[in-house]
């Protein structure tokens, strides 16, 4: 009969919280737990508010007539996001063809 002791005996059990490879295993996703429920507190409590259509037009009327550009102001019309995008990113300025 062999009586020499096990590998799992001689090698005393250490409590869970007390193995550094099971914090890197749990660590790394309850770390992102917790960064997405603040991310979701941020959100609820701090949202933009809903612009008014209305209201941006009115706003826009009242400052076109500060500036002296009323009359004007039935021809200005705001560009779409893409068209502003390029053209802040490109020195070619729309109709002015070389």
């Amino acid at each position: 009969m062999n009586t020499s002791p096990s590998p799992a005996a001689a090698v005393p059990a250490e409590s869970w919280w007390r193995v550094p490879q099971m914090w890197l295993v749990v660590g790394g996703p309850l770390l992102v737990v917790v960064a997405s429920l603040i991310t979701a507190f941020i959100a609820v409590n701090y949202a933009d508010p809903v612009l008014d259509k209305a209201v941006f037009e009115r706003d826009r009327q009242a400052a076109l007539a500060l500036q002296g550009k009323a009359r004007d102001a039935a021809l200005i019309q705001l560009q779409p996001a893409h068209q502003a995008r390029n053209h802040a990113a490109s020195p070619v300025v729309p109709g002015q063809e070389r």
